[in-house]
């Protein structure tokens, strides 16, 4: 078998910190640029998962925001895994960017969401459920009415609110989202005037966070692989160890999930974070 990269040797397991858990893995898996890089050249594309769970303990599902994945794949999803794997998930887009001048979106799909991913809900392995919302999505009496029904929608989920304009990231929004049980995405990203900064806010008893890289050059014009294309140094994820360590005191569960997923970068830093953390 094609030797693995020395940081793929050890599986990221969960890490007690402080008074929480500290969860640290990848937005998606299923990357073809990652075979050679952290999937070795002769793995089946159907094992990439079983493979993936065999050195880390997490994932946020990425396709779900395309599409509502059907009832099998969830239920292969959740055979293929361990009984303390556990999955994050991306809301569908439809639910999350909905054109402006719709005043009231269907729900169609929170429905069918919630439906096909009862075998992760009923067996405990759906730990939150990311609403990932575009920069246009700005604070408003109807944004504010859109998270209140994605709220009642999705009752008994633990949703998680990702914001991508600072406008949000004020006092009052943690206060609604406390109000909705919906808890807070910190997030590291570019430096851009517009964009949430680095923080390690916890809203509820759950905390997450998303390191998307630092790549400015492509992240207006880029697409979903060249956007997320950078590789953290470890001098860059120091101070989120910092950031965690408080988030872990405040929390029940901490998530620190990699997007920079382009070239296998995600897995290896997140490999290097779970060490630095330890």
């Amino acid at each position: 078998m094609e030797q693995l990269p020395l940081w793929a040797a050890d599986r990221v397991e969960p890490i007690s910190l402080g008074a929480g858990l500290v969860r640290v893995g990848t937005c998606g898996y299923s990357y073809r640029d990652w075979v050679g890089r952290f999937y070795p050249r002769q793995l089946r594309a159907d094992a990439m998962l079983e493979y993936y769970a065999r050195h880390f303990s997490t994932v946020e599902i990425d396709a779900s925001y395309y599409r509502v994945p059907s009832e099998a794949t969830i239920a292969s999803l959740h055979r293929r895994t361990p009984p303390e794997f556990r999955f994050t998930a991306k809301l569908p887009g439809s639910l999350t960017h909905v054109p402006s001048d719709v005043l009231r979106p269907s729900l169609d799909d929170a429905e069918a969401f919630r439906t096909n991913f009862a075998p992760l809900v009923d067996s405990k392995k759906l730990g939150a459920v990311l609403m990932q919302f575009p920069n246009s999505f700005r604070p408003s009496a109807r944004a504010e009415e859109h998270l209140g029904r994605l709220r009642e929608a999705l009752p008994d989920l633990q949703l998680v609110a990702e914001f991508r304009h600072r406008e949000w990231q004020t006092a009052a929004t943690f206060s609604l989202l406390a109000r909705l049980g919906i808890a807070w995405c910190n997030v590291d990203e570019p430096h851009f005037q517009t964009l949430l900064h680095a923080s390690n806010d916890v809203v509820g008893d759950l905390g997450y966070v998303r390191l998307h890289g630092r790549n400015a050059k492509m992240w207006w014009k880029g697409d979903s692989a060249e956007r997320y294309e950078y590789d953290y140094t470890p001098e860059e994820l120091s101070p989120w160890i910092a950031r965690v360590s408080e988030m872990a005191d405040a929390a029940r569960e901490t998530y620190v999930m990699f997007n920079n997923h382009r070239f296998g970068h995600s897995a290896a830093n997140a490999q290097t974070f779970a060490e630095m953390l330890r």
